[in-house]
């Protein structure tokens, strides 16, 4: 699995607030019925809204391995145009498709 270097200091700096986050997230993921994979698309989502490239990197990435399609993962993208602007989807765009070429070349 691809983490970005930064993450990797960080978790060698700090890996117990790392884990207490991890359960932060953990818990937040069973309070409701939707599946893994849904839950990673809405994150790509709000990811993107929020201008997050190291987000959007790591919901794209954690969508296909919970099973999303490049397709699923286009479409979220491009959602949300009308909200966030076309440049700025764009961008998301480019920060989904090197996930989808990093995974891909594997």
């Amino acid at each position: 699995m691809y983490l970005p270097e930064i993450f990797k200091q960080f978790l060698e700096d700090h890996g117990d607030v790392a884990d207490k986050f991890r359960e932060v997230g953990e818990l937040c993921s069973k309070c409701g019925e939707l599946d893994f994979k849904t839950q990673q698309l809405i994150q790509l989502g709000i990811a993107i809204g929020a201008g997050s490239k190291g987000g959007i990197r790591s919901h794209a990435r954690r969508a296909l391995e919970a099973g999303a399609s490049t397709g699923d993962l286009s479409q979220v993208t491009l959602l949300s145009a009308t909200i966030i602007g076309f440049p700025a989807m764009i961008a998301a765009y480019g920060s989904v498709q090197e996930v989808v070429s990093r995974v891909e070349s594997k």
